[in-house]
């Protein structure tokens, strides 16, 4: 059910996105970093009140328990924010010196790099058929957005590109976003934790710590760049009605990421996200005129099999089938 409304959200999420930028004049549409910071605001309120709710109205004896009386602890979070401030960052390294298709394509490495982290952090196993699936979603992810973005050649003639640090950065973001995901998971889930008896800390309360170490972090990165801010212009410049349900989409859908995490895995959030590349082209086509391709139709058969295939995989004989984030079970025969 989780993963459903992840595929919905991201969906949503790109689509009023797009329409957010789309017609719109440059000196009138918002910054992106004062709308990440809006968004993690959204977050940790909204961790509040679902913690709130969790807790029966101990929200502040909540905080007082996992945040004041455990500082260290909650700073473990300040790893992953930093980790993704680094992500971000590079990325605009790598837009700076890739083009648009070559960057979307070594973009989607993330989603291997992410399993391969697991594998390393978690001891999580995967079988040979999941990590040919894992392969074969990356491809059919970059084939489904090269579809969209070969009109678009804006970016083919940027003087000043170097294609070693484009894909230098690209790598370490890849690597940043995998790292910063599974260490988030090993801590919400208190993976290798040698006290079993200590007090696990809630997916509310953790995704309220990240919330807030994002927000420090975006705001000092927003205070460095000064990208996009012109004089006289306040902070909230160009936030339409739709650019607040975009908020509102971004602020639930962290909450949504947290709760996938808890209760699946990052590798299965990344099929999710695959899943909705799919949806939300096909929706574009009713509301944008999006034209329909081959390519398009390609793309997307080989993301919807590689993820039926990853969430079920072959049992053979005489062999413990293992899923993604389960423990092993007893050898299961074909019937």
């Amino acid at each position: 059910m989780l993963l459903t409304g992840m595929v919905i959200q991201n969906s949503a999420t790109v689509l009023v996105g797009r329409y957010t930028q789309a017609g719109v004049r440059k000196e009138d549409r918002y910054v992106v970093n004062h709308l990440i910071v809006v968004c993690e605001i959204g977050k940790l309120l909204l961790s509040c009140l679902f913690e709130y709710i969790s807790t029966n109205g101990q929200l502040m004896k909540s905080i007082q328990e996992d945040i004041l009386d455990k500082p260290y602890d909650a700073l473990k979070i300040s790893i992953p924010a930093l980790l993704y401030l680094l992500q971000n960052t590079l990325l605009y390294v790598a837009l700076a010196n890739l083009t648009a298709p070559l960057f979307q394509v070594t973009y989607q490495a993330k989603l291997v790099t992410t399993a391969v982290v697991s594998v390393m952090m978690l001891n999580r196993r995967y079988s040979f058929q999941q990590w040919i699936c894992l392969i074969a979603l990356s491809v059919g992810v970059a084939v489904v957005v090269l579809d969209q973005k070969k009109d678009d050649t804006s970016e083919e003639d940027k003087a000043g590109q170097t294609l070693a640090v484009g894909l230098g950065a690209v790598s370490v973001a890849c690597l940043s976003s995998a790292l910063a995901g599974v260490y988030f998971e090993k801590v919400v889930k208190g993976v290798g934790s040698s006290d079993k008896t200590k007090k696990t800390v809630s997916v509310w309360m953790r995704n309220f710590q990240l919330a807030f170490f994002t927000i420090i972090t975006a705001v000092l990165q927003g205070m460095w760049s000064k990208e996009g801010v012109s004089e006289g212009q306040h902070y909230l410049h160009g936030f339409t009605g739709w650019a607040w349900v975009l908020v509102c989409l971004q602020a639930g859908g962290g909450l949504l990421v947290a709760a996938v995490i808890k209760y699946a895995d990052n590798v299965l959030k990344g099929l999710a996200t695959g899943v909705s590349v799919c949806v939300g082209t096909l929706v574009s086509t009713i509301l944008f005129h999006t034209p329909l391709t081959g390519q398009f139709l390609v793309g997307s058969t080989v993301i919807l099999v590689s993820v039926y295939l990853f969430s079920n995989p072959v049992k053979r004989k005489d062999e413990s089938v293992v899923v993604a984030g389960s423990t092993p079970t007893k050898s299961l025969l074909p019937k």
